[in-house]
């Protein structure tokens, strides 16, 4: 049966129709609900004995302390900080400097104390690029990057208002000091890196002047360029730089080729004219003790020693000579013994192989022996012609 139909005994499905009652299936009226929850704090916090009665005192208190309770955790919870890693919080009291505290967990009463968090790990890049004027009267367009971090966290906080910004005038004042004082051939070739280096003592300089609290660690000179007007003329003035210098290299190398060398060939000279000085000095000597022992034996046997020097004369004589010629004495005719020819052939027709086997000194025995031989002839028929 619906609950609105005659019948039903005006009841609702939730239980309107019998709240009086104890058996009520339908959902706890809201304010019962709220009274059985103070009178559970009330049981809490002192209020048991009026936990009957219906007065206004003692649900006002049970609130209050719930409210109070409520504020407590919402203060703690903003009282209590987590510093990262790479942080550093610097901690105001009243407005005014208190503490610095590393990273973890801390405690800063809210409203009292305020935490800044600093990150003073992260590489931060600053880029700036500007058209100026060089020394020499000439404006030059520059692009550069400044990588820095923050190295004293209550100074980039507390200091400076905007310390990021008072880096990018102080970068933009270093970067004009520094190609001022530079020619525009420094800035396009030659010069940058020395430029580059200037530029982060002067702006490391100045930020500490500032006392920004950050630290300068690399200042790159990324772009140099002419005017567009003239680019094209120092284009042509920096290639013809290169081709010189790669000219000087090339130059330079083959001196380090021929210089080693001729120095080499000269040394090999020197050492071997000192070679020959010895060897004839040496010669030489030995010559003249030679013929100092020579002599020595000549004034003791004068006939044998002319002898013997006529014999070793015709030998080193003979040794370069592949011919004999015999001038007997008291012959008329004179003899000839082309003995190469005779060695020549003899192995042609193999006659006489051994020929092509006889050293110097056979072939000077032999020549010894024919010597002897034809001497003999001679001589018998000078008996026999007698």
């Amino acid at each position: 049966m619906a609950w609105n139909e005659p019948g039903g005994n005006d009841k609702d499905p939730w239980g309107g129709g019998n709240r009086g009652g104890r058996n009520n299936d339908g959902p706890p009226d809201l304010d019962e609900a709220f009274k059985k929850l103070q009178g559970k704090l009330d049981g809490i916090f002192g209020g048991g004995g009026n936990r009957g009665s219906n007065s206004s005192g003692g649900g006002g208190g049970g609130m209050f302390l719930l409210v109070l309770l409520v504020l407590a955790g919402f203060y703690l919870y903003h009282s209590v900080y987590q510093v990262d890693e790479q942080e550093r919080g610097v901690v105001l009291r009243l407005g005014e400097y208190s503490r610095t505290v590393t990273p973890g967990l801390t405690f800063a009463p809210a409203l009292v104390d305020k935490v800044i968090r600093v990150n003073v790990t992260r590489q931060r890049t600053h880029s700036a690029q500007a058209t100026m004027l060089t020394k020499d009267e000439n404006m030059v367009k520059v692009k550069l990057s400044v990588q820095y971090n923050i190295a004293d966290p209550v100074n980039y906080a507390l200091r400076v208002r905007r310390p990021d910004a008072s880096l990018q005038q102080a970068t933009d004042s270093a970067l004009r000091h520094v190609v001022g004082s530079s020619t525009m051939d420094d800035v396009l070739t030659v010069g940058r890196e020395k430029i580059a280096q200037d530029v982060q003592l002067r702006l490391q300089e100045y930020i500490e002047n500032y006392r920004t609290g950050i630290a300068v660690s690399k200042v790159t000179l990324e772009e140099a360029d002419a005017p567009v007007q003239v680019k094209d003329a120092f284009d042509d003035v920096i290639k013809a730089r290169e081709d010189e210098q790669r000219s000087v290299n090339q130059a330079q190398t083959y001196a380090n080729g021929v210089i080693p060398e001729a120095r080499g060939k000269a040394q090999r000279m020197v050492e071997e004219a000192n070679a020959y000085k010895a060897e004839v000095v040496s010669r030489a000597k030995g010559e003249a003790k030679r013929f100092s022992d020579l002599l020595v034996e000549y004034n003791k046997a004068p006939q044998v020693t002319r002898e013997r020097m006529y014999l070793d004369a015709v030998e080193q004589v003979m040794a370069n000579s592949s011919k004999v010629m015999i001038d007997v004495e008291g012959g008329n005719n004179m003899l000839y013994l082309p003995l190469d020819k005779i060695a020549q052939g003899g192995s042609s027709a193999g006659r006489a192989p051994a020929l092509q086997s006889l050293s110097q000194e056979d072939m000077r025995e032999l020549e010894a022996r024919v010597i002897d031989r034809l001497r003999r002839e001679a001589a018998s028929r000078r008996r026999e012609a007698r």
